[in-house]
């Protein structure tokens, strides 16, 4: 996992508790799903300090976020290097699983003296069934 430093990062309990989450998830997740989620497993956490927590841990190196096409952010960890294909009309995101800019963020992290802790990669267009309506919608 790829972190600020050589050292685990102090967490508070908040931080612990989402990161926690986030591991066991097998999905991105929004804050609206991880507030939801942890005030079901009796871990209220306010929204607001969600907000926070995902913003500190990302600065720790701890979790990324892509923004999603409905204007929300999915989270997960930076260990998780994971890519999508994103349909515009439905929302639908398929995971793409070969990186290919793995090598340039090496690059890029050794020539510029930057700390990368993740990247993304999204491709935006429309899937196969939305292609399809949009075809039988077309005069």
């Amino acid at each position: 996992m790829k972190t600020a430093s050589s050292h685990t990062p102090r967490l508070t309990r908040a931080q612990r508790q989402i990161h926690l989450l986030l591991e066991q998830a097998d999905e991105t997740l929004t804050a609206q799903t991880i507030h939801q989620r942890l005030k079901a497993r009796a871990q209220p956490i306010g929204l607001a300090t969600v907000y926070r927590s995902l913003r500190s841990l990302q600065v720790k190196g701890l979790t990324q976020a892509r923004a999603l096409p409905n204007g929300e952010w999915a989270y997960g960890l930076t260990s998780d290097d994971s890519h999508y294909l994103t349909c515009l009309n439905c929302g639908t995101s398929v995971p793409v699983e070969d990186c290919p800019v793995q090598s340039l963020e090496e690059k890029l992290g050794q020539s510029s003296h930057f700390q990368i802790f993740y990247h993304t990669l999204e491709f935006f267009g429309l899937c196969a069934p939305c292609t399809g309506q949009l075809e039988t919608e077309s005069p």
